[in-house]
């Protein structure tokens, strides 16, 4: 019994001596005055705290919004120089197309040259608003004047002046009037009229087609104002008028003497 007990105490006391030689870890104070949770211990398998996100960055401003005075100097260089080469590249299509309207006027030969005009011998009760010129489908003329103030003035002005090609044409014209009157006839002005003229002309190699188109009122008093207005051109040939050629000396060979005028006989005293 005596011997029981002993082991007994013997194993209690081994057992309380294991105890104490384990070492204590420390536990860390959570902090005092601050709202926001303690840390997780590394280890622990919890999720890290997420990074701040940046600051978004301001939208670029937009270039064409900024005033050319307070654009950097190599900008507004570039921007100058960019415009200038467009204005460059502008100016040769211009070109190239004159040019090519130019070869298929010349038609690749001497040419021949038009020239056309137009009078207005309308009466007061008709004022020109528009007219308009055609010449193979192509518009050499337009004018407008919707007021009906000043186009009328202009009783004849020149329509179009320079190179075709040879061959067949065709003008086409187009004028448009407005009633004038007074008193009882201011009702006129409410009213347009039309009037429309066409000719056909071979224009001849090196040589000028001259065509004169008149607008004027066709009918008497008893004529309907509508039926008034006409519009009729006439062609002339005309060859270009050239100038005598001098010749030319030949090198090495004395120009031809000029004759001299003979000087006067002297009369005879008697006779």
């Amino acid at each position: 019994m005596r011997v029981s007990s002993t082991v007994v105490v013997l194993s209690s006391l081994l057992v309380a001596s294991a105890v104490l030689a384990q070492p204590k870890t420390p536990t860390p104070a959570p902090k005092t005055g601050s709202g926001s949770a303690p840390a997780p211990a590394a280890g622990s398998g919890s999720a890290p705290a997420p990074a701040p996100e940046p600051a978004p960055t301001p939208p670029a401003p937009d270039p064409s919004t900024v005033k050319p005075e307070d654009m950097p100097t190599a900008v507004r260089m570039r921007r100058l120089e960019q415009q200038t080469q467009a204005l460059k590249e502008k100016a040769w299509q211009l070109k190239a197309r004159v040019q090519m309207l130019k070869e298929q006027m010349l038609g690749g030969g001497v040419g021949a040259q038009a020239v056309i005009a137009h009078s207005n011998e309308m009466g007061s009760s008709f004022r020109l608003i528009k007219i308009n010129y055609t010449l193979d489908g192509t518009t050499v003329l337009t004018r407008t004047d919707d007021t009906a103030e000043e186009l009328y003035k202009t009783k004849s002005f020149d329509v179009f002046s320079g190179p075709i090609a040879p061959g067949n044409h065709t003008l086409t014209a187009v004028a448009t009037y407005r009633g004038h009157g007074y008193g009882v006839f201011a009702y006129l002005s409410k009213y347009t009229f039309t009037a429309r003229g066409n000719q056909s002309f071979t224009a001849g190699e090196g040589k000028t087609s001259k065509v004169d188109c008149r607008a004027y009122e066709k009918g008497g008093s008893t004529t309907p104002l509508e039926k008034r207005p006409a519009l009729e051109c006439k062609v002339t040939q005309v060859s270009p008028d050239k100038a005598p050629e001098a010749p030319t000396p030949t090198p090495g060979q004395p120009s031809a003497p000029t004759p001299a005028t003979p000087a006067p006989t002297p009369a005879t005293p008697g006779k």
